[in-house]
């Protein structure tokens, strides 16, 4: 992995997050402009694009037979370069478009998950190089969701960092701006969702849509993973043997049990970043903790789950689901000191 230099992302245009949930753009000196759905709605018997972002997304699961739904990133890579780049040139719009195909030798950023290989890699350079990009940086995603959310990453002290993604977890324990050790754990939102729908499927025989699990997720919000607030609440769905439309109260707390499951391996990773840290710097995170970025740290309940767990203080970030591409921003803005953080891969 080559080393890509805070004075190389100064020079960049505008950065991109790719995520399996959804995709963000920052344009240098306009700020974050696309923060919509990773997905894209496809005409298969023409191929033509139909839709993209939230308009694409509401059409899940209910489209005929010759529109297809499609997410072109997965656990945080380029699966369909070519549906990725056409997602992307839609998302950006005409005007932004012009305005970065006016710059001289236009450059990009991208976050890159902590593990990725030499192929995903590969796939995020050539998805914006589609877009016009005459060189691309690879940002390691822990190191930009840290500078993001306000972490001190450039100081010889630890901080640890949890990104909860909508395909993975990832951990790290960074200090003088590098990784220390970091941890991916094939969990995330997307791991939840599924153990909540398994479980009204199993115990309740009820079907859900695929937009329902969040509201879901929000009714739980006044009691969480935690054992207070509301017993039960009422959840519409389809019959999984008469095929009708169906309610049935779900009892909260075995929908808590059911979210808590995928979630134990979060935990374990946790676990194992702390055993391969330093005893000097897990010393410094009794009294830092961790904070939490990413999409799914907002889900209801989980750092009250981890602090009770861990023993150590969990902090939420104040907008957690931007704090990757806010830190690419700062670095491309040059609003971080050029102390030490470099380490940044490529």
């Amino acid at each position: 992995m080559t080393v890509v230099s805070l004075e190389q992302l100064r020079r960049c245009h505008f950065a991109v997050d790719l995520g399996a949930a959804r995709t963000r753009v920052y344009v240098k000196g306009a700020g974050l402009v696309v923060d919509q759905p990773s997905v894209a709605a496809i005409n298969t018997k023409t191929g033509a694009l139909i839709a993209v972002g939230e308009f694409a997304e509401k059409m899940t699961g209910r489209t005929p037979d010759y529109i297809r739904v499609v997410r072109p990133v997965s656990g945080g890579t380029v699966v369909d370069i070519d549906m990725a780049q056409r997602m992307l040139r839609q998302l950006l719009g005409d005007k932004v478009r012009r305005t970065l195909r006016r710059k001289p030798r236009l450059r990009a950023a991208a976050c890159t998950p902590h593990d990725a290989d030499p192929l995903a890699q590969r796939a995020a350079i050539e998805t914006l190089v589609g877009l016009g990009a005459r060189r691309v940086e690879l940002v390691d995603t822990l190191i930009a969701a840290a500078v993001g959310c306000g972490l001190p990453v450039e100081q010889p002290e630890a901080t640890m960092v949890m990104v909860c993604g909508a395909a993975a977890t990832q951990l790290a324990v960074l200090s003088l701006g590098s990784i220390v050790t970091a941890e991916r754990v094939p969990v995330g939102g997307e791991a939840v969702d599924h153990a909540i729908v398994q479980h009204l499927r199993h115990q309740h025989e009820l079907m859900l849509p695929s937009q329902a699990v969040r509201p879901l997720q929000l009714a739980l919000s006044g009691n969480g993973l935690t054992p207070q607030g509301p017993t039960s609440t009422e959840i519409h769905g389809r019959d999984v043997a008469t095929g009708l439309a169906r309610s049935v109260q779900v009892d909260t707390a075995a929908v808590r049990d059911a979210i808590q499951t995928p979630l134990t391996a979060v935990l374990d990773g946790i676990g194992k970043v702390l055993r391969a840290c330093p005893p000097d710097l897990v010393a410094d995170l009794a009294d830092r903790g961790i904070m939490m970025v990413g999409g799914s740290a907002l889900l209801p309940g989980l750092d009250q789950m981890l602090r009770e767990a861990t023993g150590m203080p969990v902090h939420i970030a104040e907008r957690p689901d931007v704090c990757a591409v806010q830190g690419l921003g700062y670095m491309l803005e040059g609003k971080i000191e050029p102390l030490i953080l470099d380490p940044l891969t490529s």
